[in-house]
């Protein structure tokens, strides 16, 4: 599973909006430059830049300083953000995209998705945003009839590289959110899923890596808080497997219990994912054999899953 940092730009400024409205945003000192540079640093593989305010206006607003970015760090770019037309599609792969991502556009012209998916094949990614069981377009702020399960079908055929599925009702922290919309997507369509707005912490991406048809999960706010460190996650989502029996109820919460390795680990862990990190760690170490390590993973996961 694939780490995408988030990085988004409004005004020129590192931001995150933490209930989708773009006068709520969570403004970050650092520039969306060195923030890049920091991730690549820290070994991601690759980055997501969004446009904010072309979000909610259409067209290019800050293309100066993300093409800044494509053309400093050395890993591919994802960008996103107000590309609602042939023009712009193409003037983002003539500046060095090296993914774009198409969520309204998408969902209402299909002639548009099919032609630019039929120039750039493997290279258009397809943004479905929901609320309450309903698709979202224009920035979160329309709310449409399509069930997210139907639309993504209907992309299945088109040469769409992978599908981005924003949860947002766990983004916002909504009470009775779960995984279960993510792990849906993941079981019912054969196309590569990217779950946004589900990490907050190490047990997310630990969580999100059990579930199928995963392949990479878009965070933002949690690296540029420090909430969570890139280089574990990037760990954490390299070490765990996915668990079939997640695939019809979704993910449970945790129950506790003390650590199974037997090492000198501390016991009391808030998440499975620091718990299986430092079990990767105790391996990597020569702390633990390698029959240890698989005993004591499996041991936590089935813990998780009771």
């Amino acid at each position: 599973m694939i780490i995408y940092p988030d990085i988004e730009i409004q005004d020129g400024r590192s931001v995150s909006l933490p209930r989708g409205r773009k006068e709520d945003a969570t403004v970050f000192e650092i520039s969306p430059l060195k923030a890049a540079q920091n991730f690549q640093l820290a070994g991601a593989e690759w980055l997501q830049v969004v446009d904010i305010d072309g979000v909610f206006q259409g067209g290019r607003f800050n293309s100066g300083m993300i093409c800044e970015i494509i053309d400093d760090v050395d890993i591919p770019v994802q960008v996103a953000g107000g590309i609602r037309t042939e023009h712009h599609v193409d003037w983002w792969f003539e500046h060095g995209a090296s993914r774009i991502v198409l969520g309204t556009a998408a969902i209402k012209d299909n002639q548009l998705l099919r032609h630019v998916c039929h120039l750039y094949p493997d290279k258009i990614v397809v943004s479905i945003d929901v609320r309450g069981g309903y698709v979202l377009i224009d920035g979160w702020q329309t709310r449409t009839s399509f069930d997210p399960i139907t639309l993504g079908r209907s992309f299945r055929d088109l040469g769409v590289a992978a599908i981005i599925y924003t949860d947002i009702d766990r983004f916002e922290n909504h009470p009775e959110s779960s995984l279960a919309g993510t792990s849906e997507m993941g079981t019912e369509l054969d196309l590569p899923i990217i779950s946004s707005g589900t990490v907050r912490t190490l047990d997310d991406i630990s969580l999100l890596s059990l579930l199928p048809n995963i392949h990479g999960v878009i965070t933002g706010q949690a690296l540029f808080s420090g909430t969570i460190d890139l280089k574990e996650a990037i760990t954490l989502a390299r070490e765990s497997g996915v668990d079939p029996s997640l695939a019809e109820e979704g993910v449970r919460p945790q129950r506790a219990s003390p650590t199974p390795t037997g090492q000198t680990i501390p016991p009391n862990y808030t998440t499975m994912g620091q718990e299986l990190l430092d079990l990767h760690r105790a391996h990597t170490e020569g702390a633990v054999s390698v029959a240890e390590y698989q005993t004591a993973r499996q041991k936590i996961l089935t813990r998780f899953d009771q």
